[in-house]
């Protein structure tokens, strides 16, 4: 049997070959090997390994972090011996008991799923301490060796990369988040995981709620770090709208005052003849819903005749054509609104 089993390790896009060389006691006693060969031969010199409990690497190297990962989703995946079943159920109106609904299936997450995702500043998998796998709540599977356990009440929709169920990136960053506790690979991971497009802001955040670790402070500053990155992105893409679409030349990045009175608000582009102001809304993109801060000064700005134009960096980023298309439809509707209270124009 062992000599069918490659004792080199192979490229992640052949993921699926790891089960020749990873099995479970259970699939070796199907194969015919009982259970005591199987404890001879992860003995010292028997030329297997017990990687965790009840899971089995066919061959004495050491393991690659690819045997290591089919390991957690083995261990993780074992499936309870059948309980008894509840008498009360009568046979015309068959169900299945809560408690004995199959709980969903393993899923990777935390570093070990943004490896699989491609993150750059991800370590190779074997140099993972831990591969982390959510679980259902209601099991009662502990953590073991290299799998740490995650249970959880909210499993996601996982995704199959080389046929490996894992965690989507917000997630994956979320769970990978809650267990680190240095600010600068804080910052670095949520960065790198937005600005490479692997997950949006928004997405993110929620997921980091779901986490609750908004409250840490090394993580409130990622987040602010990612916004402010999120806005100076954006302020690139709004210069590329105007100028892209041909809108008239603005004010950029200013400050509306009255003349003579405090100051009532920014704007990331204005339009004095027009009484038209485009604001990037990084915060309502990120955490949506929320009130704006205080000072920002868009109501008290309506309020004097200024059309307020706000735009997330996903729209700028994702329909350009659009946001374009609005900012020239309020400046081609000016001439029909009450003139606007004179403002004067400081930059910010």
């Amino acid at each position: 049997m062992t000599s069918e089993i490659p004792l080199s390790p192979r490229p992640l896009s052949h993921l699926s070959h790891a089960g020749r060389r990873v099995m479970t006691t259970r699939e070796l006693r199907a194969h015919g090997v009982s259970t005591a060969e199987t404890a001879e031969r992860c003995r010292p010199g028997g030329g297997w390994q017990m990687l965790l409990p009840g899971v089995c690497l066919l061959h004495p190297a050491r393991p690659t972090g690819e045997d290591l990962l089919y390991a957690t989703l083995l261990y993780a995946g074992r499936v309870p011996y059948p309980r008894e079943p509840e008498r009360a159920i009568p046979p015309s109106a068959p169900r299945v008991p809560a408690r004995e609904r199959p709980a969903p299936g393993p899923v990777i997450t935390g570093m070990a799923a943004l490896v699989l995702h491609g993150l750059p500043s991800s370590p190779p998998l074997a140099a993972l301490d831990h591969i982390d796998v959510l679980v259902a709540a209601e099991r009662g599977l502990p953590s073991a060796g290299c799998a740490r356990v995650v249970r959880t009440q909210e499993p996601p929709a996982a995704a199959h990369i080389a046929g490996v169920p894992v965690a989507p990136v917000a997630r994956a960053v979320a769970d990978a988040v809650a267990r680190l506790t240095d600010p600068a690979a804080t910052q670095r991971l949520l960065v790198e995981s937005v600005r490479g497009g692997h997950c949006a802001a928004q997405a993110l955040v929620g997921e980091l709620t779901r986490a609750r670790v908004l409250d840490r402070p090394h993580v409130v500053a990622a987040i602010e770090a990612l916004l402010a990155e999120g806005r100076a992105l954006a302020e690139d893409q709004l210069y590329e709208v105007v100028l892209g679409y041909g809108l008239p030349e603005p004010w950029w990045n200013v400050t509306l005052q009255l003349p003579g009175g405090p100051a009532l608000g920014h704007a990331d582009a204005y339009w004095p003849e027009y009484a038209v102001a485009v604001r990037i809304d990084a915060r309502e993109s990120a955490y949506p819903g929320r009130r704006p801060p205080a000072g920002c000064g868009r109501e008290a700005l309506e309020r004097l005749g200024v059309t307020m134009v706000l735009a997330t960096p996903e729209q700028l980023r994702e329909s350009p054509a659009r946001e374009a298309a609005i900012i020239r439809t309020a400046l081609m509707t000016a001439g029909d609104r009450e003139p606007a209270a004179y403002l004067t124009v400081r930059p910010r």
